[in-house]
């Protein structure tokens, strides 16, 4: 990969703007009695209100703007006109185009109140912040995917390993992909300028996914809870986080 120049990252971060503006509502629009669908459509609508297109049309035979997740589901949801119901964990994956640039942020809630699985979200978020704060020059990939892992498996979560983050920026999915388990001192070094796709895939117990039967939702083979969080930063040496985070904490 290489770094992106002062150009193509101030596009990107127009990216990032947009997308975090319609993560906040989409996330406001998830309560009792909503449907994935609904939310679609909010976020839809204000992607194309504020400038932006949608990045997940670049994506074959895919035809929403976002991906939403519900419990035992981990990633690529598509969103339906189920109801949502207390006590739900409800992932919302979105990536928003910019005059031909993508960011990708995503993000786990839950509707209601539960001790355990509102521990579970911490520890999603907390191992997101210690990915971002691998991204700084000189250190590798391998830095970001053991902060990761450490975190998540240290409480007894598992990362799911089959699906990783990844670069990001002319094209929604770039080099290098980032798991959420390894080595640190291994993989791609990072440079100034890299743009990239952190993300937290991780399961209550097993680690292990099935493909739904609609051909592009991951769930947990075990039935287990699935989080979801991620962000797009730009390698620096405080890693610039373009998906603003205190907008939908």
């Amino acid at each position: 990969m290489k770094s992106k120049n002062q150009y193509e990252l101030s596009l990107m971060r127009k990216s990032g703007d947009i997308l975090s503006k319609v993560l906040k509502l989409a996330l406001e629009s998830i309560k009792i009695g909503a449907t994935g669908i609904e939310v679609d459509g909010i976020a839809t609508e204000e992607i194309y209100k504020l400038g932006g297109d949608l990045s997940y049309k670049t994506v074959p035979g895919y035809k929403f703007a976002t991906c939403i997740t519900v419990n035992d589901e981990v990633v690529h949801g598509i969103p339906t006109s189920r109801k949502f119901e207390n006590g739900n964990l409800v992932s919302i994956d979105l990536a928003v185009m910019y005059k031909g640039w993508h960011t990708d942020a995503a993000w786990s809630i839950l509707i209601g109140k539960d001790t355990e699985k509102e521990k579970f979200l911490k520890v999603g978020q907390e191992a997101l912040w210690d990915g971002i704060a691998q991204a700084t020059p000189g250190n590798r990939v391998g830095d970001i995917s053991n902060a990761i892992q450490t975190k998540v498996e240290g409480v007894g979560y598992q990362v799911v390993r089959s699906l990783v983050g990844h670069g990001v920026g002319r094209s929604l999915h770039e080099e290098p992909e980032i798991p959420g388990f390894g080595q640190k001192n291994t993989g791609m070094i990072l440079t100034t300028g890299m743009s990239l796709a952190i993300e937290i895939i991780y399961a209550k117990g097993s680690s292990d996914v099935i493909l739904d039967k609609d051909g592009w939702t991951f769930k947990t083979a075990d039935g287990s809870w699935g989080g979801l969080f991620e962000m797009t930063v730009i390698v620096d040496k405080k890693p610039e986080v373009l998906t603003c985070p205190q907008c939908f904490a």
